[in-house]
């Protein structure tokens, strides 16, 4: 819970900072986005990678771990990095959160990269929801699960298939 309060806190500073968006934001050939992102995010497949990198757990407001809206789908369990979610720049290749998904077995295995901006800093210079890989942000306004002031996100299922489609927020093969 306090560090959903700290990372919403960075997140609402953060809104005088100018965004920065790759050219790869707008390509549309999502095999090609796959390929970047899974060069980029690889490493994090040992999560003691992605926790010495400063991604930490990020639970929801009631403690729940892993995220899962059966029968739609699950997400699994978020890993936040609180300077880039504080930092309302959308960069394809350092994605604010990452989710990984339980196997048959219960280990966690990175599953999709998470974009997440605070809609106050986001609509404070833009006249439209932020987008990536073709596809607009999700809004997910407040009050939500995680006690987070209202903000927009874009899953990217790059380490899972998912039959719903590649930026869907639920994937129905995810179960916690």
């Amino acid at each position: 819970m306090k560090r959903a309060i700290a990372v919403a806190a960075a997140l609402v500073a953060a809104a005088s900072i100018s965004v920065v968006v790759s050219g790869l934001a707008f390509a549309d050939d999502q095999h090609s986005l796959a390929a970047v992102t899974k060069s980029a995010t690889a490493r994090y497949h040992d999560l003691d990678v992605a926790k010495a990198a400063g991604y930490e757990l990020l639970p929801d407001a009631a403690g729940i771990i892993c995220i899962d809206n059966q029968p739609v789908g699950g997400m699994g369990v978020h890993y936040a990095k609180g300077s880039l979610v504080g930092n309302p720049a959308i960069d394809p290749e350092h994605p604010e959160a990452l989710v990984y998904a339980p196997n048959a077995a219960g280990q966690l295995k990175l599953a999709a990269l998470e974009y997440v901006v605070f809609q106050a800093a986001w609509d404070a210079t833009h006249s439209s929801r932020p987008s990536l890989f073709g596809r607009e942000f999700d809004l997910t306004p407040f009050p939500n699960r995680f006690g987070l002031p209202a903000f927009y996100s874009l899953h990217a299922w790059v380490w899972e298939p998912n039959s719903d489609g590649l930026l869907e927020p639920w994937n129905p093969r995810v179960h916690c």
